[in-house]
């Protein structure tokens, strides 16, 4: 039964408004949405589906609208000019490598997306929160295929999105974490002295400070949503697609795919995987971008990346996360059932890199690690989740 417009909250209907007013300019005849489905969205923007119930030329039948609210911040960068940037740019690619849904239309005054509906799909979060240990993985290793599709696809086109961001007006195209991750590197070491009485072994800051040269222009740069938290990918008949691309950028292809060892650091659903789970992700990850790189076959070459990719990401979590237990512990997000505390990811980021850096002959890194995960089990305790992270509930009763 079709809901009554005013049941829908108001930014919903506008929304719908200025989506229909911007594809009747380009149809030169009237465009009419109905049924309108709130998706969510964030604080700063709407994002609904709709059915065409009038359409003049050839639209699919449902839409999916995206509105940003208010003005961005006068100096940053505006996160409405990189979405677009980066649909138009997956827009022009071949249909099969493709990662996210079509741009239809934009609306640079109104700050409006009207995009490709990719269907009533379920989130990646969505199935690693569920009870099927085997479709988690199915879609993990999916998600995996994708990220990788996505970097082949994308590598060599930086100067293809730089354009299209100067249409917009933007000037500047740099990867948004590096500014944090190089505060990250600058901060750490007073921050965990502070909180936690750790003082830093002779060498970790030196080994840490060499992983900056990942937030640089190395030669295996491609494009990354920066935000590829389990939320953000769809579920679909397709294969997992990305969605938001608010701060998209071209990046070290090696700081999303440490996303494998460091489980989706500093997302609200940060939780770990089984054991083996994150090698056969790589794996599938490392098949796609071959072709791009075959020089990243080489296992040592590699992992060294990964290892300075998982470093960096361990650090800047690290920044972002501990002054926010500052007086006491709290959780990453606002779902307590979807959500762990910050003590546990952090003790888990830093139990998972000791061994990691020792087997890779950086001795003052696993010395680090190993402190560093003592000390926040000190402070925040060891009973429950406080000790680590546990699996995603899907692969909790097939452990």
């Amino acid at each position: 039964m079709t809901r009554d417009l005013a049941d829908f909250p108001r930014p919903v209907l506008a929304a719908l408004a200025a989506a229909e007013r911007l594809l009747t300019r380009r149809a030169g005849a009237t465009v009419v949405l109905a049924d309108p489905e709130d998706l969510g969205g964030s604080e700063r923007s709407v994002v609904a589906r709709a059915r065409v119930a009038r359409n003049p030329f050839s639209l699919p039948r449902t839409l999916v609208v995206k509105h940003y609210l208010g003005e961005p911040a006068a100096d940053r960068p505006n996160p409405f000019h990189f979405e677009v940037a980066s649909c138009q740019l997956f827009t022009a690619l071949p249909a099969d490598a493709r990662p996210s849904p079509v741009l239809i239309a934009h609306d640079p005054q109104a700050r409006l997306l009207v995009m490709e509906d990719l269907g009533r799909s379920s989130t990646l979060a969505d199935t690693l929160f569920g009870t099927d240990p085997v479709d988690a993985r199915r879609c993990l290793l999916s998600w995996a295929r994708a990220l990788g599709r996505m970097q082949a696809a994308t590598a060599g086109r930086e100067n293809d999105f730089g354009a299209l961001l100067r249409r917009l007006g933007e000037k500047a195209r740099r990867d948004p974490i590096a500014d944090e991750a190089r505060a990250a590197l600058a901060g750490v070491p007073g921050l965990v002295g502070e909180m936690l009485g750790v003082s830093l072994p002779a060498g970790a800051e030196l080994e840490a400070r060499e992983t900056a040269k990942l937030l640089g222009g190395t030669r295996y740069r491609a494009f990354s949503p920066s935000d590829t938290c389990p939320d953000n990918n769809l579920v679909t008949s397709r294969g997992v697609r990305f969605v938001d691309f608010e701060w998209g950028c071209f990046r070290d292809v090696a700081l999303d795919a440490a996303y494998f060892r460091v489980p989706f650091p500093a997302c609200e659903s940060s939780f770990t995987l089984p054991d083996g789970l994150a090698d056969a992700m790589l794996e599938a990850w490392r098949n796609e971008i071959a072709t791009v790189w075959p020089d990243l076959d080489d296992p040592e070459l590699l992992g060294r990346r990964l290892l300075d990719a998982q470093v960096l990401w361990v650090w800047l979590c690290t920044w972002w996360l501990l002054p926010r237990a500052r007086n006491g512990d709290v959780r990453l997000g606002t779902d307590p059932g979807r959500s762990p505390l910050v003590s546990a990811a952090l003790t888990d980021y830093w139990q998972r890199l000791a061994p990691a850096a020792a087997a890779a002959g950086r001795p003052a890194t696993a010395e680090l690690a190993g402190s560093m995960a003592d000390a926040l089990v000190r402070r925040f305790g060891h009973e429950g989740e406080k000790a680590g992270l546990p699996l995603y509930p899907a692969f909790r009763g097939s452990a």
